[in-house]
Parts: structure tokens; sequence; C-alpha cells
């Protein structure tokens, strides 16, 4: 990563990140496009695949997902290099990969705090003893 200036950004791209967002995360965007595009086609489509998902279901702010396609890519990337076929990177249930994937990062994490929130509620309201925590802390 480029070492960032010390000199105050003018106020047209301060209005204009205020408008688009950081031009940072831009850049890592295109850098993180630019290396799918690099995949063999059976990674590529794959990761594309996981990259719509993420987009509709995933985390999304910014920042945190970036560092998140980052670490996809980098997967990809090594699963390629090894011949590690893509069955071996998702397992049977490539939903729950993505799902285990996505708790790993602070963006996701409300998920599975909501998920066991709701599940929590549901059998309280059923009258059922139930040993979870509610994470409301």
């Amino acid at each position: 990563m480029a070492a960032q200036s010390n000199e105050p950004k003018s106020r047209y791209l301060q209005y204009l990140e205020m408008v688009t967002g950081p031009l940072e995360d831009k850049r890592r965007y295109r850098q993180y496009k630019a290396r799918i595009k690099q995949l063999p086609q059976n990674y590529r489509t794959a990761a594309e695949a996981l990259e719509r998902y993420l987009m509709l279901l995933g985390p999304a702010d910014g920042a945190g997902a970036m560092a998140m396609y980052e670490d996809l890519v980098d997967l990809f990337e090594q699963s390629a290099a090894d011949g590690t076929p893509i069955r071996d990177i998702f397992g049977e249930d490539p939903v729950e990969f993505v799902e285990a994937f996505v708790a790993n990062y602070p963006a996701g994490q409300w998920r599975s705090r909501e998920r066991n929130r709701f599940t929590s509620a549901i059998e309280r309201a059923a009258g059922e003893d139930t040993t979870r925590q509610d994470r409301t802390e």
C-alpha cells in the first residue's frame, strides 16, 4: 500500500470523498477486481459468485468489506496455485462456508449476534428453557 501524504486534501477531494466515499477504498476495489480477472476460469466463476452473494447478503461497509474481499482473493489465488479443487474450498455447503467466513469479520459478527438473539427470543416465547445467552450487553 502506498503511504498517504501528510498534505491536507483539497476541498474538491474532500467533497468528492464525502459524496462517493474514500478514494482509497475505490483503488483497493479496482485492484481486487483485477486480481479476480487473473484467476483461472473456474476459480474466477466461484469467486464472482461468492462476491455476488456477499454484495447482497454480506457486510456493507467499505473498509471492512474490502478487507474481506482481499482475503477471499488471497484464498482463491493460493488455492489456484496449489491446484485445490473448488469443492475442497467450499465443502459440501457453500452457504455454510460463506457464513462462517463472514463471521470472522467485525461487520459480519452482527449477523451471528442477531441470529442468536432471534433464536433465543423464539425459544423464550415458546416457553422453552434455553441455555443460550443473548449477547445484548
